[in-house]
């Protein structure tokens, strides 16, 4: 239950640490809020035999994807092993990207690190990299005191410092713990928080948060294509969605028939969607959503280890599932 004591208190702490003299100002920042509207891959991240970064694949693959109505790409998000590559890595991930990519699409970075500190020095990086928002992903090492206040403070002081727009991101799937819808409705008064990336996947809990925070223009992105629809149907503005980086094209038009209120038609291709992003997210997760990007023409390849390929099973039980949805 929301209390209504803590959450009016947090927000007069927020109210006061942005208009405190010792932060930083917005007055070189952006005048206006990006739209996210649309859909984004978080790009996976292709590796050469010796597990070194593959760049030539990566541009091989956003090539093809250059030709599909993306709205930008997300950049190492979880889709992307960014937890396995070092800081160096993921910089220069980004750095080459952002040479790929034209800047009307949308470059977002996930910048996110256990510590305050180390995720504003990461953000700062990665902007210098070219990155256009950061995504900011949900610290849990110390899961248990990672509440409310704590949430508040670590984004708040990451907008503070960040030169560009932040996008909060909850995937419970991946941290063991979801972002507090209180946490949620008390950053989104920040100026310099624009939405958030819900990976957690309750429909009813993202209607929660649409409804406290759209009067303040913030934006709300599905992380999962399971879900895609119903988070459109409560007001979510695209998705970003692992499976993308296979059936790109076909989660565009998903956006598309939602966009024109084409609810009929989207909910006959939603429904060819589900068994297929579950394959490659919480069933055989980024193993074998790499090993469907091969099928599909793509680059996806090994992963880092100490993930594992597919046996060779599992690549039956993927292949099946792909074939039944009659993408194969």
């Amino acid at each position: 239950m929301i209390n209504p004591l803590l959450c009016s208190m947090l927000r007069a702490a927020v109210r006061s640490v942005l208009c405190s003299g010792a932060r930083r100002t917005y007055s070189s920042r952006a005048p206006s809020t990006p739209d996210l509207s649309g859909i984004c891959p978080p790009l996976a991240t292709p590796f050469t035999t010796r597990g070194r970064v593959h760049y030539e694949q990566l541009a091989e693959n956003l090539q093809r994807y250059s030709a599909l109505p993306l709205r930008g790409f997300v950049v190492q998000g979880s889709t992307g092993e960014y937890a396995y590559l070092s800081r160096e890595e993921r910089l220069e991930v980004v750095r080459r990207v952002r040479e790929m990519v034209p800047k009307e699409k949308l470059l977002i970075a996930g910048s996110g690190c256990e510590s305050t500190q180390a995720t504003v020095e990461m953000t700062l990086e990665m902007v210098k990299a070219g990155a256009d928002a950061a995504l900011v992903v949900t610290p849990c090492y110390y899961r248990a005191r990672m509440n409310v206040a704590a949430m508040v403070h670590h984004y708040t002081t990451v907008a503070d410092a960040s030169p560009v727009p932040v996008i909060l991101y909850s995937v419970p799937g991946n941290t063991g713990l979801d972002l507090p819808v209180d946490a949620i409705a008390t950053l989104a008064q920040h100026p310099n928080i624009i939405g958030m990336k819900d990976s957690g996947g309750d429909v009813t809990r993202m209607g929660l948060i649409i409804h406290k925070t759209r009067h303040l223009g913030f934006q709300v992105l599905s992380g999962s294509a399971g879900f895609l629809l119903a988070g459109y149907s409560v007001g979510a503005v695209g998705g970003v969605c692992a499976l993308a980086n296979v059936l790109g094209a076909q989660l565009c038009e998903l956006h598309r028939l939602c966009a024109n209120a084409l609810w009929d038609e989207a909910r006959q291709l939603q429904y060819r969607l589900i068994e297929p992003n579950a394959a490659v997210t919480s069933r055989f997760g980024i193993p074998g959503l790499k090993t469907a990007m091969d099928w599909f023409g793509y680059h996806g390849g090994l992963c880092r280890p100490p993930l594992l390929p597919l046996a060779e099973q599992e690549q039956k039980d993927l292949r099946k599932v792909f074939t039944d949805n009659g993408w194969l």
